[in-house]
């Protein structure tokens, strides 16, 4: 019999999927006119981001925000140093299209690492960073401090196609 702490994780897991899967729901409905059915995957989502974050909490893995960042680093390195580099290899050997998105998050997870030590490094000395505009490439995922790029180092999209993050 599993723990409660084994289903808070598989709980958390299964909601977070959630979140995201109906996001992308959304985003199709939308593109194909269903404007009331978006809206609905998009507080379904919420819904279970809710239930999610709620998991997170029960588990106590939201800490301060100096380890809150070192376990984002963990996570990233994790992944763009172990995680991913057998899927892309597997993805190539396969010829499955799956290759292009895993390369770019191997790229892309490595930057995220290297901001959240630079945010790391400026809790540490008990400031902010110095840095407030983040841009995102929707592509991608690569993140840019201060400016979007002309182009995206990772995948190459145009500067025009990053967003602002709030």
């Amino acid at each position: 019999m599993a723990t409660t702490n084994e289903n808070l994780k598989e709980a958390f897991a299964g909601e977070s999927q959630a979140n995201q899967k109906y996001q992308a729901f959304a985003k199709k409905a939308e593109r194909e006119g269903f404007t009331n059915i978006a809206k609905l995957f998009k507080t379904t989502a919420e819904a279970e981001r809710i239930h999610a974050e709620g998991h997170l909490k029960a588990l106590d893995m939201i800490a301060s925000t100096a380890d809150n960042l070192q376990a984002a680093i963990d996570g990233e390195t994790y992944e763009f140093t172990e995680m991913y580099p057998p899927m892309v290899e597997q993805a190539v050997s396969d010829s499955h299209k799956a290759k292009t998105m895993f390369k770019f998050a191997v790229d892309a997870e490595e930057v995220h690492a290297q901001i959240y030590g630079k945010a790391l490094e400026a809790v540490k000395s008990g400031v902010d960073m110095d840095v407030s505009d983040f841009y995102l490439c929707p592509v991608c995922g690569y993140i840019e401090m201060g400016a979007a790029p002309e182009k995206c180092p990772v995948c190459g999209a145009k500067q025009q196609v990053f967003t602002q993050v709030a």
